[in-house]
């Protein structure tokens, strides 16, 4: 389908929050039905391939297998970045992260400042946690934040700021956290992995071996769950496990011939042990089966040879489908149809800026008058009910401090992804590819000098969505050779 540049203002206006058709699975057009609680669960630098129920055979991931077994695997699913820190303020917001200028992950203050970037996500974003403790919700974040607090960054807005009633974090964010403790394998004492954390002070500080860390924020969302359903409030969990962010540690049974790969393995596994508790306490707790939808997902792609992208093209921080498209799982016996349980969508294109309207559709709560979203609503989508996709474009511009990486000189500034079509170029509209993701996936053939309309016309759209977006330092941007690549992000 095509759209003419006339009506791009049309395709980037706020996502508007429909009313909802009553045979929509758990909505509030069901009466009596209660507001549906919601995890979302948010691993860092995992593949599209990582988890064995998408094709994983060298790691198991049964737990997930499972929700996946019970519920819904999406193939078409988009992040809003290929890097940490704007692809989960997309995911928070509904927004496209640049529109905050958070384009890269947060580094220390002097990195953010000279790559154009913000020091925090502005709290004044429309966090949907915001919106839906604003409704009734009980909302906790646990585990890795990263929009904020972190290195010498230490005045940032706590966790609290966004519109969560409870949070534990590690060295990315603010507030309690537990900082990981890295077990040498050389049999000397364990070391302090903080990052300047432990230095910045505002919140309790925990230690713990790098291999409990995701054990500690399962144990406080279970906490957190019991004390919502008791009080007889909804809740909305985030639980952002980042056990898959290099340096690997996992218990040194686990470490085999301690090879990347191997080692990265090892930590999927363990993490997917680690995230068993959580929704065993939901598939059996009467009240919360029924009523909860569990989503699960990643950041972005995986590090260069750690995880798999699958049949996708790039990594971590590259625009081709490898960096931005995520495995996506939705879990939730009272919402999607038993005869769709177990089903694969692999055709609706949809994004984790829908996420945000999409789950409010779902918990018939209306965003604060004046929100606009970048994402659209697609609750019959999340609840298996429909297979249509996402009407409008999808946008991406590359982190500015990667426009080289992984040994890939000269990655690509900006995407787009409409329909069968992705576009990529330079800032300037330059060095365009295109590929038909429909029958090439793997983006292994250019076809922009066949197709040179499409090219002309997605270009344009592409254009003009970066020239709408506040501008970071992408074009000029020169990392200090001091301070190398290699960093937490």
């Amino acid at each position: 389908m095509r759209i003419p540049v006339s009506l791009l203002a049309v395709v980037l206006a706020a996502a508007v929050i429909p009313d909802l058709p009553a045979q929509v699975p758990g909505s509030v057009g069901a009466p009596g039905r209660p507001r549906p609680n919601v995890v979302v669960v948010l691993v860092d630098d995992m593949g599209w391939g990582d988890f064995s129920c998408f094709g994983n055979t060298a790691a198991r991931t049964p737990n997930i297998d499972r929700l996946a077994a019970e519920g819904l695997r999406f193939s078409q699913f988009y992040v809003a970045s290929p890097i940490c820190s704007p692809s989960r303020a997309g995911i928070s917001t509904g927004q496209y992260p640049h529109r905050w200028r958070i384009t890269s992950f947060l580094n220390n203050r002097a990195e953010n400042e000279a790559r154009g970037m913000a020091q925090w996500l502005d709290p004044r974003a429309p966090m949907l946690a915001r919106i839906l403790r604003d409704a009734g919700y009980a909302t906790g974040h646990f585990g890795k934040w990263h929009l904020g607090g972190q290195r010498d960054v230490g005045d940032a807005p706590l966790i609290a700021d966004y519109g969560f009633d409870r949070s534990l974090t590690n060295f990315e964010g603010l507030g309690p956290r537990v900082l990981p403790l890295l077990d040498a394998r050389d049999g000397s004492p364990p070391r302090r992995h903080a990052l300047g954390s432990d230095t910045l002070g505002r919140g309790e500080i925990a230690w713990a071996d790098r291999d409990a860390v995701t054990t500690r924020f399962v144990d406080a969302a279970v906490g957190f769950i019991r004390e919502a359903a008791a009080g007889g409030k909804p809740f909305y969990v985030n639980l952002w496990p980042d056990d898959v962010h290099s340096p690997f540690f996992p218990p040194a049974a686990l470490r085999g011939d301690g090879a990347k790969r191997t080692l990265y393995h090892a930590v999927l596994e363990r993490m997917d042990a680690q995230l068993a508790p959580l929704f065993d306490e939901i598939r059996g707790t009467p009240g919360l089966r029924e009523n909860t939808l569990v989503l699960v997902c990643s950041d972005n792609g995986p590090e260069d040879g750690a995880g798999s992208a699958g049949p996708f093209r790039g990594t971590k921080v590259m625009l081709y489908e490898g960096g931005v498209r995520s495995p996506l799982v939705v879990w939730g016996p009272g919402f999607i149809p038993a005869g769709r349980a177990g089903s694969w969508n692999r055709s609706s294109v949809l994004a984790a800026i829908d996420l945000a309207p999409s789950l409010l559709a779902l918990a018939g709560v209306r965003p604060p008058e004046g929100v606009a979203f970048d994402g659209e609503a697609l609750p019959r989508v999340l609840a298996g009910e429909a297979g249509e996709s996402r009407r409008g474009p999808l946008f991406f511009r590359r982190p500015p401090d990667r426009g080289a990486y992984y040994g890939v000189a000269n990655l690509p500034d900006l995407a787009v992804r409409h329909g069968r079509w992705k576009l990529l170029c330079e800032y300037d509209g330059s060095g365009a590819e295109l590929y038909d993701l429909e029958s090439d996936p793997g983006e292994t053939r250019d076809l922009a000098a066949r197709h040179p309309e499409e090219t002309a016309r997605l270009q344009t759209s592409l254009l003009e969505w970066h020239r709408a977006m506040p501008p970071d330092n992408g074009a000029t941007y020169r990392p200090s050779p001091a301070k190398g690549k290699k960093k937490q992000g």
